[in-house]
């Protein structure tokens, strides 16, 4: 021990102030066996520019963090293939992430509350304000995304080193695993891996167990439903396929098991499906524990095992975990499988914020996919996706509740939901709210809030007071799909910052958010997802929306597959479709615009339809529905182009008058937000001057009286604006 203290002593010498605070050394024997971070090396420290001027001063942190988890603790136990893993010699399994954080130079200028964001298929994509004192953390939990490697975008990410588990005697251990490709330009000779459907935006596919071809399927289909009904469907023969690179060979080409090789080379029309055996799984659930682990350590631990203080320890008082898409998935099932107690007992997180996140991420699974997105054949909305202990009878599963482990250890967090539309039509939302019988609305714990905003595309759009419609934007890559209608405007970013506001304010000084505010059967705002019951107008130019939503599918993904926890090992690939079940969705007004959920300015204000999907315009899949995309149709901007248009929906003009008429109707709705607490009032402001400059009903003629009197209507209505928050 005195030559390990002496060399921690010469480690501390060597790094920086900052550096060496983080400096963890494992002292073997001397400590509990419980999972830790045992080692944090700092890389780069430098200022964080483009700050605004006269506000808190930030600086960014990188490196790699080091942990173990004891896979003997009853909460670690969960994790697929944790029992297969190798240990050291303490018995405990190790992972490496690379991890960042963005904090005040001066700790002294903190808030109290770190923000620990989970990114997304290694990117970070969530907002940062960067004037509250709020300290930001995010680390690496994807295990199949390359360690030290690129993101999606092309940028470093944030990935984890995690182990692949063997069978007992070291033999490798295989599994079915699918691939699925389409689109693909015609004549192609081979294709990577890596551009199968579900991972052209997620991690390395896993290797087959070996090069002959008669150990795998290759089928393809010219016509297949959202349900998976195929049609055309062939075999290819295994003598006509090869595991190779062809792109500069002939066939078979070089071998290779992560390109796939066409004697005849690839047909655009078809879509191609590879079932094989594969080997060595990663450990991905592993990533789950990293989460848990990390963000524990900044939050509690005072020391580290080298007795040296934890400078974040007095700095930061409550912790909240945020993510979008993908990573909000995720913290559904951080808290499904009950990470958010560490193994010492203690919260993790004392708020979650997941958004436009309506399933579970897929990720304890072995030869799990974590970057699918609700696509046909791909787990995640199997099992338990809403929040209180529910029934699911239509499933034949047992009654389950996504916070059923937190509420039996005490350790479930404040958590505010965020969705829109498109949840609805592309990622199955609907069971979130009425179950897998769509019989009765699921009510929601008192620690839970949902905010549903109404007619927004995944994510929402990039807002701003604009009539006419932009084209529909081309998407690039093999797989892209370009949308047939310009996508939707409508955004939630504002709302989105006013609920986390909300949130900081619930977990630090118990303030309650405003009410939950979302469509329910109750209020006759959700129904079944056709055009007559959704009271969808016949608009020229917009089609119906029968038949587009993406409905949910019961798998029957074999016996060793855990539902309700969507974790285990799946025995068939691609599963059997055992059942359709029908969504529901939003219903809308005359314009076609939703009626239940927060109602943002732009849809108050609204210069058209918003919609939560589109259709494909083009490929394999042309006209079904155009996954994560909205759409927009403007309205007519006078009486005369609407009536000659044969539009039902009244025209700007009728609406508002006048700009000044527009603008007072945005006002309007401004204010109302902020005095519900939807809209922060700098947001508020904003946009009003926004609405101001913008060209919205600006002509170079004179109005009529008609025209002003509507406009009159509309600013004797508007409120004076109060700032608040």
């Amino acid at each position: 021990m005195k030559l390990l203290a002496a060399l921690i002593r010469r480690q501390v010498r060597n790094k920086s102030a900052f550096a060496a605070s983080f400096l963890l050394v494992a002292v073997a024997g001397s400590m509990q066996l419980h999972a830790r971070v045992t080692r944090v090396v700092v890389e780069s420290r430098v200022p964080q520019h483009g700050l605004p001027e006269g506000k808190i001063a930030y600086e960014r942190v990188q490196g790699v963090i080091y942990g173990e988890v004891d896979p003997r603790d009853r909460r670690n136990a969960i994790i697929q293939d944790i029992a297969l893993a190798p240990r050291n010699a303490r018995g405990m399994v190790e992972y490496a992430a690379t991890f960042t954080l963005l904090k005040p130079v001066k700790i002294s200028e903190a808030s109290g509350i770190l923000l620990y964001e989970v990114v997304n298929r290694g990117t970070s994509i969530v907002p940062k304000d960067l004037t509250t004192g709020d300290i930001f953390l995010s680390s690496g939990w994807q295990g199949d995304l390359a360690f030290r490697g690129k993101s999606v975008n092309g940028l470093p990410g944030e990935t984890i080193q995690l182990p692949i588990a063997k069978n007992v005697d070291g033999s490798h251990i295989t599994g079915p695993a699918l691939l699925r490709f389409f689109n693909i330009k015609d004549g192609t000779a081979s294709v990577s891996t890596h551009q199968a459907a579900s991972y052209i935006s997620s991690g390395a596919p896993p290797l087959p167990v070996d090069f002959d071809t008669t150990h795998a399927t290759l089928t393809s289909r010219t016509v297949e439903t959202v349900t998976g009904v195929a049609g055309g469907e062939r075999t290819i023969a295994s003598s006509d396929w090869s595991w190779g690179d062809c792109s500069k060979t002939p066939f078979p080409g070089i071998p290779d098991p992560q390109s796939v090789c066409l004697r005849q080379g690839f047909d655009a029309s078809l879509l191609y499906q590879l079932s094989y055996r594969a080997k060595d799984p990663i450990i991905l659930g592993l990533g789950l524990a990293a989460i848990r682990d990390v963000a524990s350590f900044f939050h509690n631990e005072t020391k580290d095992d080298s007795a040296m203080e934890n400078p974040f320890v007095r700095a930061v008082s409550h912790t909240i975990v945020r993510g979008a898409s993908q990573s909000g998935n995720l913290i559904r099932t951080f808290l499904n499988l009950g990470f958010n107690e560490d193994e010492s007992g203690r919260r993790v997180f004392d708020g979650a914020m997941p958004t436009i996140a309506a399933r579970q991420t897929p990720v304890n699974i072995r030869f799990a996919v974590p970057g699918g997105a609700s696509s046909l054949f791909e787990p995640g909305s199997d099992g338990t996706v809403w929040w209180s202990h529910w029934p699911d009878t239509t499933r034949h599963q047992k009654p389950s509740g996504l916070l059923d482990r937190c509420t039996a250890t005490h350790t479930c967090p404040l958590i505010i939901e965020v969705l829109g539309s498109t949840e609805f039509w592309s990622l199955r939302a609907s069971p979130d709210f009425v179950g897998t019988d769509n019989a009765k609305d699921i009510p929601l714990p008192a620690n839970v809030r949902r905010y549903y905003i109404a007619s927004t595309q995944h994510g929402g759009g990039p807002g701003g007071f604009h009539f006419k419609a932009s084209a529909p934007e081309p998407q690039s890559g093999t797989f892209a799909a370009t949308c047939t209608l310009p996508l939707n405007p409508n955004p939630m970013r504002e709302i989105q910052r006013a609920l986390l506001f909300a949130l900081k304010a619930w977990v630090s000084k118990e303030t309650l958010p405003p009410p939950s505010l979302y469509p329910t059967l109750a209020a006759g705002t959700l129904t079944t997802a056709n055009s007559e019951a959704m009271g969808f107008p016949a608009v020229p130019g917009l089609p119906r929306p029968d038949a587009i939503a993406n409905p949910l599918l019961v798998y029957d993904f074999g016996n060793t597959f855990e539902y309700p926890d969507v974790s285990g090992a799946i025995r068939q690939e691609p599963p059997v479709v055992a059942n359709v079940l029908p969504p529901l969705v939003p219903r809308v007004d005359a314009d076609g615009n939703e009626v239940g959920g927060i109602h943002t300015v732009l849809q108050q204000a609204a210069l058209g339809t918003y919609l939560g999907w589109n259709l494909i315009a083009q490929g394999f899949f042309k006209g079904q529905y155009c996954s994560l995309y909205g759409s927009y149709l403007p309205f007519s901007r006078t009486k005369e182009d609407r009536e000659a248009a044969h539009d039902p929906r009244l025209s700007l003009q009728e609406r508002y008058g006048t700009h000044r008429g527009y603008v007072c109707s945005v006002r309007r709705a401004a204010t109302n937000l902020v005095e519900q607490r939807f809209l922060l009032s700098d947001d508020a402001d904003r946009m009003i001057a926004e609405a101001q400059a913008s060209d919205i009903l600006i002509s170079e003629g004179k109005t009529t009286a008609g025209d002003e009197a509507i406009a009159a209507r509309q600013c004797a209505t508007t409120p004076n604006r109060s700032r608040s928050h």
